[in-house]
Parts: C-alpha cells; sequence; structure tokens
C-alpha cells in the first residue's frame, strides 16, 4: 500500500499568546468574536490547562493581518490586564495522513525527527490525521528536511 503521509506548509503566520486570561468560554468567545468582526481568519488555537481562574490560549493568524490583532490584544490588555505576546514570521509545517488515526507510531516518528533539529516549536496542535507545528524561520529548513527525510524511510 503506497504511504498517502503528506507535508503540507503555509508562511507568514502571527502568533498570538494571551496569558493570565479568564478561564471561562465567555472570554474567549468575546476575544473570537472580536476578531471575527475584523475579519481575521484563525488557523492553529492552543488551551494549555487552567490553572484556577486563570488561563492562557494561543493562536495564530497570517501576518498580514498583524496591525488589526494589535488593536483588539491591546483592548483586551487594557480591559482585563492579560499579558500578551506576538510574534511573527512563523511557518506552519502540518503532517497529514488519512490513516494516521489507525497508525501507531506516527507521533513518535514525527517528534523523533523534530527532536534531532534542536527546534524552537511554538505551537502544536493535532487532529485524527494532522500533526501540525509553528516553527520560527530559523528552524523552518532544518524541521522539514528533518520530517521529508524521516517520512521516507
Amino acid at each position: 500500500m503506497a504511504s498517502t503521509t503528506e507535508i503540507r506548509t503555509v508562511s507568514d503566520i502571527t502568533l498570538v499568546t494571551l496569558q493570565g486570561s479568564p478561564s471561562s468560554t465567555h472570554f474567549m468567545a468575546d476575544v473570537f468574536e472580536r476578531i471575527s468582526k475584523k475579519n481575521i481568519n484563525i488557523d492553529m488555537i492552543s488551551m494549555p490547562p487552567n490553572h484556577g481562574a486563570n488561563a492562557g490560549l494561543s493562536f495564530t493568524i497570517s501576518d498580514g493581518d498583524l496591525i488589526g490583532i494589535l488593536e483588539i490584544v491591546n483592548t483586551l490588555r487594557f480591559e482585563t490586564g492579560i499579558r500578551v505576546s506576538v510574534s511573527s514570521v512563523h511557518h506552519k509545517i502540518s503532517v497529514y495522513d488519512p490513516q494516521m488515526k489507525n497508525c501507531p507510531g506516527m507521533a513518535a516518528k514525527v517528534f523523533s525527527a523534530i527532536a534531532s533539529t534542536d527546534a524552537d516549536i511554538r505551537l502544536i496542535t493535532t487532529s485524527e490525521v494532522e500533526i501540525s507545528l509553528l516553527v520560527t524561520e530559523a528552524d523552518y529548513d532544518a524541521v522539514l528536511s528533518a520530517l521529508e527525510t524521516a517520512l521516507q524511510q
């Protein structure tokens, strides 16, 4: 059976992290509603476990939407006192395979390949059929090459 694993990439990605935000779905809904009203698309979303009443929330947008997102997060910072981190010029590398959900070991293969690069991985999201990594510009070529090599084996 032929491998159906694909590596997909998207460039010019901005990572936005809200730290110390209220750990409520109402807050998240408000954030994403504000972003939607500015016609900004969100791609990756990650939220670590809550720490009491506070949480963190990270998401990615296109670098082209940086000015619009800065207006929103600065307003949120003023209203709630949350800490905001925004960094641009990242790349998303996704390993996609519709058979991944039935293929134990794919995560081990992907993360072993990444470990060999000692890269700075900024964000990870997954589904049953995809592992997506947000990497810095400096680490993009090394991570992509390591994944291509590992997945050819």
